[in-house]
């Protein structure tokens, strides 16, 4: 038989099989294992079960990955859903194990949308199964989420993660032939370890697996996973791919494909390369390591077993680990001497790790500044002119990555007295910012500019003294101050915040020149109308990542 019919006839012999699993489910009357909604698919180990699945999962908590062949990591009654097998009132279900596949598909079918997984190395489908509940015989299957009650009424809570340490966490380790089988699965431990002490979870550190070789592989993205279990059975699960250790290659890779909104990153969270190199790379590394500062990733290199003199002379740069971190500062190298013994080396990486002040590649302008907007709220202004002023910093806000460990926004309204609208730790989100800022009521009054400039120093930016980011003060009036406001601006500036000082209509030039940051030119805006405050929107965020740029260098 030629060698070329053989995938052919695999394939067909698949479909038979499928169009026959019905009438073997309804041929044989074995009597199913009550299994819990998360159970997967390999917990089940026979090439055959009957299982029943409880009713009231809840569709979100699923985890599947395929459609029709299932990669086994999926949860069986999440694909039995999928699949239309049983509905969430549950039901018996028969399961078939079979061969790992390299791709599983996306669909979204019945109420859940199923991931796509680059390769695993087994899986398994679904029919209807036999039996009934009161036929299930024997405990439920355990697994890494136990069930919440007798009937699970409830379903388990999501595990959130450690809170503390928010990090999308690329993994890229040696699988070349320089580190060989026995140390790669070594490696594999190590990795394993520092993925259980990060605390992986919904709302702590995500990440994914690279593995570099002569040609570098995705093992893993930041979405496939939110539970240290599946973390660490993927992980497991990783075959050696031998040939060059190309980290160069490998790491330019991961910059550039790795780190994407449909690949799971998120908006505010430091991007983390951890580079495992076993020896020295075999290609150059310093240009992957400009790559990835460009793309906003912080390079780790975590070295094992440094050349020793006589092979010095392979190594093409000998300060490869210096020109290839984030920042040659010495936080974002480390040391191993072998991988042997290597657990007292976990919590210190841990650590590194989840220090998201020191992931200077990962700020920018709009992650990583603090936004005060002090708004005239004074009788000259009008309700219908206030809320163009409030449009204008809605527009300014919309535009920075708000998070707990992102950009911060506040807002004060002052007339003779000041209101503070909502300070830096009362939101983390754009959309209650925005939500907030647009509904904030007209006060009406005077205007006293300078003693509303000191009680936001005093009252907005004391509080957080001592944060990471940069601080800012956009100021929007439109008349004279009756009092001083060059005293409090002064006072301003010496506190490190830097402010942009924007006018309408009535506001006097040297008003806004007195309060403005230097160069005053492109620290302080006038426009005749409050209609024309939206085309200074981009020239204040334009001047703010400018200003954070320049304290950066």
């Amino acid at each position: 038989m030629p060698a070329s019919w053989i995938p052919a006839l695999c394939l067909g012999a698949w479909l038979l099989l499928l169009l026959l699993l019905p009438r073997l489910t309804r041929a044989e009357g074995a009597v199913p294992i009550a299994i819990t909604c998360f159970t997967r698919g390999l917990d089940i180990r026979k090439e055959k079960a009957d299982v029943l699945c409880p009713g009231g999962c809840s569709l979100e908590e699923f985890s599947v990955f395929g459609n029709i062949v299932y990669a086994s990591v999926s949860s069986i009654c999440g694909a039995a859903i999928h699949r239309g097998v049983i509905d969430t009132s549950g039901g018996p279900v028969r399961v078939y194990s079979l061969p790992g596949r390299e791709n599983y598909s996306s669909v979204d079918a019945n109420g859940i949308q199923s991931q796509t997984l680059s390769r695993w190395p087994a899986s398994f489908a679904v029919t209807k199964g036999k039996g009934s509940t009161q036929e299930a015989t024997g405990r439920a299957v355990s697994t890494a989420h136990p069930p919440a009650g007798k009937r699970l009424k409830k379903t388990p809570e999501k595990k959130t993660g450690n809170k503390d340490c928010k990090a999308d966490i690329a993994f890229l380790i040696d699988g070349s032939f320089n580190i060989g089988q026995r140390r790669f699965n070594l490696q594999k431990n190590f990795v394993g370890k520092v993925a259980l002490m990060l605390g992986i979870g919904t709302e702590g550190p995500h990440v994914g697996l690279v593995q570099a070789s002569e040609h570098p592989k995705i093992e893993f993205y930041l979405k496939n996973f939110t539970s240290a279990k599946d973390v660490l059975f993927a992980i497991k699960e990783v075959g050696f791919r031998g040939g060059n250790s190309n980290t160069g290659k490998a790491l330019k890779h991961t910059a550039q494909k790795f780190f994407t909104a449909d690949t799971g990153v998120r908006k505010g969270i430091p991007k983390v390369v951890v580079v495992f190199i076993d020896g020295w790379p075999s290609d150059d590394i310093e240009e992957a390591g400009i790559v990835a500062r460009e793309f906003g990733v912080n390079v780790f290199i975590v070295s094992v077993a440094k050349p020793i003199p006589e092979e010095l002379g392979m190594v093409q740069d000998v300060a490869f680990v210096d020109k290839a971190v984030c920042r040659n500062n010495g936080f974002f190298s480390y040391h191993m001497p072998n991988w042997f013994g290597t657990t007292k080396y976990v919590k210190p990486l841990v650590q590194k790790l989840c220090t998201h002040e020191q992931m200077m590649c990962s700020k920018t302008c709009y992650n990583s500044v603090n936004i005060a907007f002090l708004i005239d709220g004074s009788s000259s202004v009008g309700d219908s002119n206030f809320r163009l002023m409030l449009e204008f910093a809605s527009n300014i806000a919309k535009t920075f990555e708000i998070s707990d460990i992102g950009a911060k926004i506040a807002a004060v309204q002052f007339t003779y007295d000041q209101r503070t609208e909502f300070s830096f730790t009362d939101y983390n989100t754009k959309e209650n910012v925005l939500a907030v800022l647009g509904n904030i009521r007209y006060m009406s009054g005077g205007t006293a500019t300078g003693d509303a400039i000191s009680f936001t120093v005093r009252n907005v930016f004391g509080p957080i003294r001592g944060s990471p980011n940069k601080n800012f003060l956009v100021i929007v009036t439109d008349g004279q101050s009756y009092d001083d406001v060059r005293g409090p601006a002064a006072a301003a500036h010496d506190a490190g915040i830097t402010i942009f000082s924007v006018g309408v209509a009535w506001a006097p030039l040297d008003d806004l020149k007195d309060m403005a940051s230097k160069p005053k030119e492109s620290h302080a805006f006038f426009t005749r109308e409050f209609t024309g405050l939206e085309p200074i929107v981009s020239d204040v965020i334009r001047g703010i990542c400018r200003d954070f740029l320049e304290s950066q260098q």
